[in-house]
């Protein structure tokens, strides 16, 4: 029997920022490769950085909010998507957390995006279903019924 080679993966951290009208931080990104799709704020854990200091660092950097009070685990999803390192490729798994705040804001947006909306759970399933694993969407959509 032919021995299976391991997978290896990165993390990334994600932020699923919820106003109390539940409603989702978007952000528009243009992406050389991808195009323009709409994203939640997050990224990859830099070496030494807890996921916590990267959901701060990144929610800081893409969206100007400072002051992260109210978090939660939400879940974490493993993607299709591949990221070429020096010998092939690794995975990416998302570890995504939801953050409620007291009211909507205005984020200032860092380069990497183009614009922000504020969207409804279901335009949120939407607009990130092709970007995300069918499992997290769904669970976008529940949130509704919280």
């Amino acid at each position: 029997m032919e021995k299976q080679k391991e997978d290896c993966f990165h993390l990334g951290v994600k932020a699923l920022i919820l106003s109390p009208e539940k409603k989702v931080l978007l952000l528009k990104r243009q992406h050389p490769v991808k195009g323009i799709y709409w994203d939640i704020p997050g990224g990859r854990l830099q070496q030494g950085e807890s996921q916590m200091d990267t959901l701060q660092r990144e929610v800081r950097e893409e969206t100007g909010l400072n002051n992260i009070c109210e978090v939660h685990p939400f879940t974490m999803v493993q993607t299709n998507i591949r990221i070429p390192v020096l010998e092939g490729d690794v995975g990416l798994i998302f570890s995504i957390f939801l953050i409620n705040i007291a009211e909507s804001f205005d984020p200032i947006l860092s380069d990497e995006h183009v614009d922000f909306e504020w969207c409804t759970l279901l335009n949120t399933a939407e607009n990130l279903k092709k970007q995300y694993p069918s499992e997290f969407i769904e669970k976008i959509i529940r949130l509704g019924s919280n």
